[in-house]
């Protein structure tokens, strides 16, 4: 019985490979549960750039797919108006992230002036205040997988989730930095905040004396020094994106979104997702520990997931400097470990000492467990041989919370094609 097997399955195996060869991918595919797997490309607004110039805008109501489905994947890049994708070195992208809102259906009746006319629909935590997002990446995004694994999918677009006289909706906030002619590329891209010659924040507010780099100053529209003499174009660029989803069915088995901050210091029993800061700075090592070949800046902090269950997908988010980052669980294990990957090269994808990819997680359904209320250790490592500021130390999981049978192995193919 297992030598028939074994025989179909190659027989199915050699025949998929040969109509792949023969005949075009069609526009929808099966996925391993038989449900119809579709993806679509999508362009934000157009955004425009000048050499040493910022843009960190919020996009609102953005092409998206529409109905009650399972997010599978998300991937971005920034590409010019050609469609020509982006280096690093000359755009830098800072972060992109996109989440979900309910937005008011009639916001001119009468009834609706003393509503809000829009509700941020978050993840799950544990910084829901400061990092809501449903998917975000930055310099990585080219090379970092954002795949949901089967049967899993991130549930939107349920007619039962929205407020009475909302309806949900898609943002995205792209921050990329134009490096062009800057007289230190790093320095731009790490925001420090005299070459952008900023002592007040976006609010005008002072910054502090302490605070050297970071998000506070390079912000939308802000400048970063280039040299003298520099010319060059203003580009105008997108964020060009790929969603790939489900139609939503039982078949699914939906997934909560957490994320954890390394910069979040508050005790375990007084966390309320306002003390992650997102950022933070890098020391340059002492001489003793240079001497010592001991350069290494090691971040801790503890984060309490709220809900347990089965942990089905992890990645980190780290900048330049970054040589990985960890979650643990309350007794030492390890749940997750994501390492970054550098370029060496000068095309988009490549960038010569960017990170251009983080790795991911993918643990055997059923074999990496959280608990509910378990106290998780976070670990951002980063090189101290310089100075870094304006740093990230992030942890992002998918967790199933239900007890779910492990998928039976089958003869089952999922990929994403084109959907018009």
């Amino acid at each position: 019985m297992l030598v028939g097997t074994m025989r179909r399955a190659t027989i199915l195996v050699l025949l998929i490979a040969l109509l792949s060869v023969i005949a075009p991918l069609p526009l929808e595919a099966l996925n391993v549960r038989g449900h119809l797997l579709k993806s679509k490309t999508f362009l934000s607004p157009a955004f425009f750039l000048h050499p040493g110039s910022v843009s960190n805008k919020f996009y609102y109501d953005v092409p998206f797919p529409r109905g009650h489905l399972a997010l599978k994947s998300f991937n971005a890049e920034v590409v010019d108006e050609n469609g020509v994708p982006v280096p690093l070195h000359e755009t830098y992208l800072h972060h992109w992230v996109v989440e979900p809102y309910y937005a008011l259906k009639n916001s001119d009746s009468a009834d609706a002036q003393k509503l809000p006319k829009g509700i941020i629909a978050r993840n799950s935590g544990v910084c829901k205040k400061t990092l809501g997002q449903y998917y975000g990446l930055g310099s990585e995004t080219r090379h970092t997988a954002t795949w949901v694994p089967d049967p899993y999918g991130i549930e939107i677009g349920n007619p039962e989730n929205p407020p009475e006289g909302y309806e949900e909706k898609w943002m995205i906030n792209v921050h990329a930095i134009d490096t062009r002619g800057a007289i230190d590329k790093l320095g731009c891209t790490e925001c420090k905040c005299d070459l952008y010659n900023m002592t007040i924040d976006e609010y005008g507010r002072k910054l502090p004396k302490d605070y050297i780099g970071g998000l506070y100053c390079c912000y939308d529209e802000t400048q970063c020094k280039v040299k003298e003499g520099f010319n060059g174009e203003l580009r105008k660029l997108f964020l060009r994106y790929t969603v790939t989803w489900l139609d939503w069915s039982d078949a699914v088995v939906p997934v909560k979104i957490y994320i954890f901050d390394v910069t979040d210091t508050s005790p375990p029993d007084e966390k309320s997702g306002t003390a992650c800061k997102v950022e933070y700075q890098v020391e340059e090592c002492s001489p003793e520990n240079r001497a010592k070949n001991e350069c290494i800046d090691v971040k801790v902090t503890k984060e309490v997931i709220p809900r347990g269950g089965d942990i089905v997908f992890g990645v980190a988010h780290q900048h330049s400097g970054g040589i990985g980052a960890s979650l643990h669980g309350q007794d030492g294990r390890l749940l997750c470990a994501s390492i970054p990957s550098y370029g060496n090269g000068q095309e988009a994808g490549n960038e010569d000492n960017y990170i251009v990819g983080m790795s991911t997680c993918y643990p055997k359904p059923g074999s990496v467990k959280v608990s509910d209320g378990e106290v998780l250790t976070v670990v951002s490592n980063y090189s101290s041989d310089r100075q870094h500021t304006g740093v990230m130390g992030l942890l992002y999981i998918l967790v199933a919370e239900q007890e779910q049978p492990a998928p039976k192995p089958a003869l089952c193919f999922s990929f994403p094609v084109p959907y018009q």
